[in-house]
């Protein structure tokens, strides 16, 4: 599941949707829809964003949150690492290699030295 999918399955569920009334109302498949969901389609376009969050009624926060979630949704990653450093290669590999064996607290853990690295940047 990706987590675009898992916030919407989470808002759907709360304001009382079926997968199938939900899709009706986005005008997709309730196939699409659990695909969606469940990480097994890409990430969706903008106007199923739009879509979406103009359907669960969510404003603000929570649709800038869909939308960064959606942007952070691709299930099939691509890490280009052609002139970065050679430290970079080597991490973006091992992560790939790695990353299906790392429990829930260490993808968290790694989520927060990206969070820290980024910070730092924006200050700087």
């Amino acid at each position: 599941m990706t987590p675009f999918g898992r916030r919407v399955r989470e808002l759907r569920e709360r304001r009382g949707l079926t997968l199938a009334e939900m899709a009706a109302g986005l005008g997709v498949t309730p196939a699409y829809l659990s695909a969606l969901e469940h990480g097994k389609r890409g990430r969706p376009t903008f106007a199923l964003i739009q879509g979406t969050i103009h359907l669960l009624g969510v404003i603000w926060d929570e649709a800038d949150e869909l939308i960064r979630l959606a942007d952070l949704s691709h299930p099939r990653v691509t890490v280009d690492t052609a002139g970065l450093d050679p430290e970079a290669t080597l991490l973006a590999n091992r992560l790939a290699r790695e990353i299906a064996d790392l429990e829930g607290e260490d993808l968290r853990r790694l989520a927060a030295v990206l969070d820290e690295a980024a910070a730092r940047r924006d200050q700087g």
